[in-house]
């Protein structure tokens, strides 16, 4: 079973930046993708950026340009580093690592007021 541990979400002004962190156990974590989706209230699910294996990202556009993925294999950890943050990115964040089928973390609230 994979277990995960989040970090570094938190209330913050419009302008503002967080880090989001995930960190993952009992997964070879160079061998999968991962990526960041987040939730608002009342909304799905929704793609914020992606990590491929080969370290390829891709970001959702609302977000390209102000937010940046990344990841250390050696320790298993990933991360989302999120600048100029807006009343709109006011979501819980979710990080996954997936190949065949998708493991999960247990969410973080990121709160953006303006």
């Amino acid at each position: 079973q994979v277990q995960f541990v989040e970090s570094g979400g938190g209330l913050v002004q419009a302008g503002g930046s967080l880090r989001l962190s995930c960190a993952a156990s009992d997964i070879i974590f160079s061998m999968n993708h991962v990526a960041w989706y987040r939730q608002a209230p009342g909304q799905q699910r929704e793609l914020v950026a992606t990590n491929n294996r080969n370290g390829i990202t891709n970001y959702a556009d609302s977000v390209k340009g102000r937010f940046t993925i990344s990841r250390d294999n050696g320790k298993n950890t990933m991360y989302l580093q999120m600048n100029s943050l807006k009343p709109e990115d006011t979501a819980v964040y979710y990080c996954t690592v997936y190949w065949t089928e998708h493991y999960w973390g247990q969410g973080i609230q990121v709160t953006v007021s303006s």
